[in-house]
């Protein structure tokens, strides 16, 4: 095996033993922790239209070595239930591979190892027959999915040769069983997520897409060149894809529909279900100020005029930016950072290319933290996601919060406000 990823830095043991079929094409990646509803989110794969290309799925049941009973027992029924389950059906091309990984070290168990680990055992499935391009899927033990889910998948990457990876439409349960407050708190977090890059598209942001860790997909090959999964416990998916967005030609897929879980959790630091348990909590969800978003519009809008942009020059450059964005690129020495872009560039692409390679996701979120905190505080979802809405000539008018929200599940799924090197929404 001369492969670098799989040798140096992939979960080191092969954990699936029966080799792959030479149609692989579509890989589909579980981590599983104290998960009663597995079976269900089985079942909504195997229920799907299959694709042209045969299709594995890859669960990691996971537990830390220090877990408690209450998880060890909840795992081996998830596990055996999961087993039964599969035993049952026979269909040769979506196989199940029920992988039940215990004693993972403390320091590093949870969700970003648990994906890690099914992801690096994808891609030595897809060495294995000389397939470096092959789709991983990132899917989670509580979501559910429209019956298109793999054909959308399979056509989308045929349709698309030369993107690393997509973000997958979703949309959270609105009503069901779970008592009301629930599905008050997951509309303000959906609509919350929704104005985050809808706020981050207006202001000319090139990498503003939705990073939530059962939507998203990615091929072999760029998931090994970015070094593969983190180890993080929580916003895994978010690190994950600034690292494949910068790449280009990132993607999203807005014909399938992934449906993840509305339930609270106490489980992580951040997330869907931390953010409906504080939610439920505080009875109320906050966002952005819009006012941050129009800041940073009329930043981004003049970053062509920094490309050989003389240093003695730079001062006049700053004092014309607003004072939000002044008082960060100061805090953050951008005048440095703004030397070393221009001489990596010998082209004005070259510098675009390159100045948003290092003003990524991660810096955004630090001007939108750095601004919150400084100049615009935090306010109502409902407020903040009207006046955004406006700003993009919608209308707005009387809707309440799961009106807006639907509005901007529709906007999404048009795909008109992709950023243009990404145009895939079909």
């Amino acid at each position: 095996m001369n492969n670098v990823y799989l040798k140096r830095y992939a979960y080191p043991h092969q954990l699936i033993n029966t080799p792959p079929t030479q149609d692989l094409g579509l890989i589909i990646t579980i981590p599983a922790f104290c998960e009663t509803e597995l079976v269900r989110s089985l079942a909504s794969l195997a229920a799907c239209s299959l694709p042209r290309c045969s299709v594995e799925v890859i669960v990691v049941i996971n537990e830390a070595s220090q877990a408690g009973k209450e998880v060890k027992e909840t795992n081996k029924q998830s596990y055996e239930d999961a087993l039964h389950w599969s035993e049952n059906r026979g269909n040769d091309q979506i196989t199940f591979h029920l992988l039940y990984i215990k004693n993972l070290p403390p320091k590093h168990a949870g969700v970003g190892l648990a994906r890690k680990i099914a992801m690096d055992e994808a891609v030595r499935r897809y060495e294995a027959i000389g397939k470096p391009d092959g789709v991983i899927v990132c899917f989670d033990a509580d979501s559910i999915c429209d019956t298109n889910y793999l054909v959308a998948l399979e056509r989308h990457f045929i349709t698309y040769p030369g993107s690393p990876g997509c973000s997958i439409h979703f949309e959270h349960p609105l009503e069901g069983g779970l008592p009301k407050v629930c599905y008050d708190a997951i509309v303000d977090y959906e609509l919350h997520l929704r104005y985050y890059v809808n706020g981050l598209r207006y202001s000319g942001f090139p990498f503003a897409f939705q990073t939530i860790g059962s939507s998203m997909a990615v091929r072999s090959n760029a998931y090994q060149k970015q070094g593969g999964m983190n180890r993080r416990k929580a916003g895994e998916d978010f690190y994950f894809l600034q690292r494949i967005m910068p790449l280009g030609k990132f993607t999203e897929l807005n014909s399938t529909r992934v449906i993840p879980s509305p339930r609270t959790s106490d489980r992580v630091p951040f997330g869907t279900g931390k953010a409906v348990h504080d939610w439920i909590q505080n009875g109320q969800l906050t966002t952005y100020h819009p006012t941050v978003f129009a800041e940073l519009k009329t930043f981004l809008s003049d970053v062509y005029t920094l490309y050989r942009l003389p240093s003695s020059h730079y001062p006049d450059w700053l004092n014309k930016q607003t004072e939000s964005i002044k008082a960060f690129l100061n805090k953050i020495h951008f005048h440095e950072h703004l030397d070393r872009l221009n001489n990596q560039s010998s082209t004005p692409a070259g510098f675009h290319k390159h100045f948003f390679q290092w003003f990524d996701g991660f810096q955004v979120l630090k001007y939108v933290h750095f601004t919150r905190d400084y100049y615009y505080q935090n306010m109502d979802i409902k407020a903040a996601a009207q006046v955004l809405l406006r700003e993009l000539q919608m209308n707005s008018h009387d809707q309440d919060e799961k009106q807006l929200l639907i509005t901007f599940r529709e906007l999404d799924r048009s795909g008109k406000l992709a950023p243009n090197d990404n145009p895939g929404h079909h």
